[in-house]
């Protein structure tokens, strides 16, 4: 009779066991459809990501190419403006060298004037800046020899000299 009862035991315990196993199963069962639902909701997901990641870079492709379009379009006004800039830092050292040409030819005439007279003046001291225009004048002309461009001066300093006399 015992064997019986532990035979009847065994059943019993085997069931129950069997039981709770059908449940852990199910549970495991459910959570793995859930997981697989999750894995379909994701691949949507990344797909419709992964379509609009491609229509970005190939908008941004597109960007670049007319950005690189345009710089090249500008290139040549930038060598302009920086031919414009050279042209104008010898315009302006041109128009330094005239205008120490003037200044001197004013104080020559004017010192020549007051001597034909027999008055003595006192020259006024120079400014900082028109002494850094002398200066420069001065530099510039004992390195080059007279020739085109002293006649040019010469005429340029004429010509100051006749406006100002027109201007007084």
């Amino acid at each position: 009779m015992i064997i019986e009862l532990s035979v009847a035991l065994v059943a019993i315990a085997f069931a129950i066991l069997v039981f709770f196993l059908i449940k852990t199963l199910q549970s495991a069962k459910q959570s793995l459809d859930k997981v697989s639902q999750t894995l379909v909701e994701v691949q949507k997901t990344m797909d419709e990501l992964t379509y609009e990641v491609k229509t970005t870079v190939r908008h941004a492709n597109e960007i670049t190419a007319d950005v690189q379009n345009k710089i090249q379009k500008i290139d040549p006004v930038i060598d302009s403006v920086k031919n414009l800039g050279e042209v104008m830092n010898e315009l302006t050292l041109t128009v330094k060298q005239v205008s120490v040409t003037v200044i001197e030819r004013y104080r020559k005439s004017h010192e020549l004037r007051e001597k034909r007279k027999g008055v003595s003046i006192k020259e006024a001291p120079l400014t900082p800046a028109e002494e850094r225009t002398v200066n420069s004048y001065d530099a510039v002309n004992n390195e080059k020899a007279p020739g085109k461009i002293a006649t040019v001066l010469k005429s340029v300093d004429v010509a100051a000299t006749l406006w100002k006399k027109f201007r007084h």
